[in-house]
């Protein structure tokens, strides 16, 4: 019954990984509410994805992270709040965290995260500092003693996967940073989704970090572009870039192209998605089995028409 469902806020819902959290959360049938500035905006594309909400049953709420009677307002008629606000709101979460302390009635919140484990981290500017923003809010979490989960699912598989992690889709070579040899997980943004909400609930998830290492997604390099030259038939010239030339491109990268750079410095030369142990308790595949995820190999499938 719906109404045994926790009811969810979620905030920057029609941002990239918003909107798929959104979806899930109506369609496992929850009780579902967006946070947004304008119910009927002028974009064309904003306002279809506000249509597709509606039409899916989420109600939408007028208010603003900046404007905390309303903020208070909307976390005050729900039980969760999900934050998926993009990189430059990270820090403003703080907003979020005193509007739930006030509140006093949430059961849990998940801040936005949705990428590597921010306390086990071994990066370089300027990922480093996007990194230590949102250990930042994990931390001004817990001293207020905010129930929370941390979701931690390492790439987008959106992101990386049709380009295998390129500026464009490789023609005939392939970058390798590092030796391509240490693993990295890539998780469909659906699955991203509907793990993140099968949470919210589970109190075996309650104060811990919820880890996405899907068995067939926690691929190196290496073994990515195989599997993408077996599905698209093309084989590739693979050139790898050492530590060193890494981090020199970093230094003289423009905005945004050196935070790419510097994720995938501590993702594929630090290990940092994998070089640490987890219990199988706070893995997503292991705790919820009855989701059937979307492999790498199906993935580039999709993408690639094949």
């Amino acid at each position: 019954m719906a109404s045994n469902k926790s009811k969810i806020l979620i905030i920057g819902g029609t941002g990239y990984i918003g909107k798929f959290v959104v979806s899930a959360s109506a369609r496992l049938g929850y009780p579902t509410f967006a946070l947004v500035r304008d119910t009927a905006p002028a974009d064309p594309a904003k306002a279809k994805l506000l249509d597709s909400f509606k039409d899916s049953g989420v109600t939408l709420v007028k208010g603003d992270l900046y404007d905390h009677e309303s903020l208070l307002k909307a976390i005050k008629a729900v039980d969760v709040v999900i934050s998926t606000v993009g990189s430059l709101q990270i820090a403003d979460q703080t907003k979020i965290i005193a509007a739930i302390k006030e509140a006093g009635s949430i059961k849990r919140f998940l801040p936005s995260e949705f990428g590597n484990d921010v306390d086990r981290v071994h990066a370089v500017e300027p990922a480093k500092s996007i990194f230590a923003l949102k250990a930042s809010i994990r931390r001004a979490i817990e001293a207020e003693g905010i129930p929370y989960t941390y979701v931690s699912s390492n790439y987008f598989a959106g992101y990386f996967i049709p380009t295998l992690g390129q500026p464009a889709p490789p023609t005939d070579k392939v970058f390798i940073l590092g030796d391509g040899n240490t693993k990295a997980v890539f998780v469909d943004e659906n699955d991203i989704g509907t793990y993140t909400i099968k949470a919210v609930d589970d109190p075996r998830t309650l104060n811990k970090v919820l880890y996405f290492r899907p068995p067939a997604n926690t691929v190196t390099k290496n073994e990515l572009v195989s599997i993408y030259e077996k599905v698209t038939g093309k084989k590739f010239e693979r050139i790898y870039v050492t530590e060193e030339e890494v981090l020199k491109q970093i230094q003289e990268a423009p905005i945004p192209l050196n935070i790419i750079l510097s994720i995938n410095y501590s993702v594929y030369i630090k290990g940092d998605h994998t070089n640490f142990e987890i219990e199988p308790s706070f893995e997503a595949t292991e705790l919820y089995p009855d989701v059937k995820y979307t492999t790498v190999e199906e993935l580039i499938r999709r993408y690639t028409g094949n």
